[in-house]
């Protein structure tokens, strides 16, 4: 019997963490000065793009999407490719899918303070950047999906049917 060897993409895994505690830190010291304008609410006074009701959507959106968002990829990344037994399918894919999504996070973390928003409790975000979102996670469920038919583990865990479904929903 031939002993193969192969190597998981731990550098996707790398890029989604370091990015979710970068972002965690933003998203928590945002929503610290959220918590000042409390006890000062003049504390920004004359500055909008710093005003508690353009704040608080950068709040919500930076740590929905920018940390728990880049969490999920990490784990997601390092949990596929070790219960099926294989690289990720796509190296260019999985980068698209890091760089799209921190784009995608600059984007809603410069139009939100400017005022730009759906107004839409927790669906803040323009037409636009909802289209990259799902754009960004069909690349993402294509790589996803690509690693699923070249595995090396004939069993499929009900943890990737989970991360299937969250595909599928997320996407929709």
């Amino acid at each position: 019997m031939e002993m193969q060897q192969f190597y998981y993409d731990n550098k996707i895994v790398k890029k989604f963490i370091y990015a979710t505690i970068v972002f965690g830190v933003v998203g928590m010291l945002v929503g610290l000065l959220l918590a000042f304008l409390f006890l000062f609410p003049n504390l920004t006074e004359g500055i909008s793009w710093l005003s508690f009701g353009r704040l608080r959507p950068l709040h919500t959106n930076a740590v929905i999407f920018a940390f728990v968002g880049n969490a999920m990829f990490a784990g997601i990344y390092y949990s596929l490719q070790r219960l099926l037994k294989a690289r990720m399918f796509s190296d260019l894919l999985s980068n698209i899918n890091f760089w799209g999504w921190q784009l995608i996070i600059v984007a809603a973390a410069i139009s939100l303070p400017l005022g730009y928003t759906s107004s839409k409790e927790y669906a803040e975000l323009e037409w636009p950047i909802d289209i990259a979102i799902a754009l960004i996670w069909v690349v993402f469920g294509i790589n996803m999906i690509g690693t699923i038919l070249k595995r090396r583990e004939r069993h499929l865990y009900v943890a990737i049917w989970f991360f299937i479904g969250t595909w599928a929903a997320i996407t929709m």
